[in-house]
């Protein structure tokens, strides 16, 4: 039954693309969608290294809660949680718009909002994305990032899907990481990374500890040094070696209280770990000039962000 069946019996939700906007600098395409109640959400096609595939980055939350300080979707506090269909209808947009010959490989849970916050309507859109009669991906081509709620990951964990996991750890030290992600407060990260190895004992994929590299703030060699402890403790207490990824800092514009670090800097870092034995990657964010880049999505199309980049 096609979507013109169905909708003559039942009502079919839509969100409206208000904005699509082009990176000239990478293969990136941000839309800036509205929601039926006229809430706009970011949603980001990302081009994979092989031809004609591409993930799609999603929204799950209008605005977000968490507060982090390096991302621009923090500033917004949060409006409200996305429905299960406005999750999976974020990938069919995207899919509609895709050059012939191309399609949607993998999902993202990394756009606007905590997804672990609204852990049962994610945990619904990965079952219709995953079915054969909604986009067919593949659940380990999905990928749910959360910046640390130990009982989501749980909740995620014991739901029968394979998804992966990636946790975004902004410092591994927790004083810094206080300073840049509110929430460890309420859940310090050495409780969120027990909840993550159990998520490993029961899947058994990787899961992805993702450093948003902020210049001055957290790439010092102690920085290193406690991240790679972490990462090697992660190891011994569940056999799996964690999958660093760091990520350049990207401006948000306006009152911008971070910069992105250095090459050198940047470079010194990640040799500091690899030289300890940690397997890491400094991985591309990219849209950047249209404010599609990691921790920039703010639901407005970009010239309307002053000093965006």
């Amino acid at each position: 039954m096609d979507v013109e069946r169905i909708a003559a019996h039942h009502r079919v939700g839509t969100l409206r693309v208000v904005a699509r906007e082009d990176s000239k600098v990478d293969p990136f395409v941000k839309y800036v969608l509205a929601c039926e109640d006229d809430a706009r959400i970011e949603t980001v096609r990302i081009p994979l290294e092989k031809p004609g595939r591409f993930v799609v980055c999603v929204s799950s939350q209008v605005g977000c809660a968490m507060g982090c300080t390096f991302c621009a979707t923090g500033r917004l506090g949060l409006q409200r949680n996305l429905e299960a269909w406005e999750i999976a209808e974020q990938v069919r947009v995207v899919r509609r718009e895709l050059p012939p010959g191309t399609r949607v490989h993998g999902v993202v849970f990394q756009g606007m909002g905590e997804p672990l916050a609204n852990v049962e309507r994610v945990i619904q859109a990965i079952r219709v994305l995953h079915d054969p009669c909604g986009a067919a991906i593949e659940q380990r081509a999905i990928t749910v990032s959360t910046v640390g709620v130990p009982g989501g990951i749980r909740k995620l964990a014991a739901a029968g899907i394979r998804v992966r996991l990636g946790v975004s750890i902004a410092a591994a030290r927790p004083d810094v990481r206080r300073r840049l992600v509110p929430v460890e407060q309420q859940n310090p990260l050495a409780e969120v990374l027990e909840a993550a190895a159990e998520f490993v004992k029961l899947h058994g994929d990787a899961p992805m500890l993702a450093v948003t590299t902020l210049g001055g703030v957290n790439t010092s060699d102690e920085d290193a040094d406690a991240l790679a402890r972490l990462a090697l403790d992660f190891r011994a207490k569940t056999g799996v070696t964690p999958r660093l990824s760091l990520v350049p800092y990207n401006p948000m514009g306006g009152d911008d209280p971070f910069r992105r670090p250095d090459d050198e800097e940047a470079e010194r870092f990640r040799a500091r770990l690899s030289a300890i034995g940690v397997p890491v990657v400094r991985r591309y964010s990219g849209g950047g000039d249209v404010g599609a880049a990691c921790g920039q999505l703010v639901a407005r199309p970009s010239a309307e962000l002053t000093g965006a980049s």
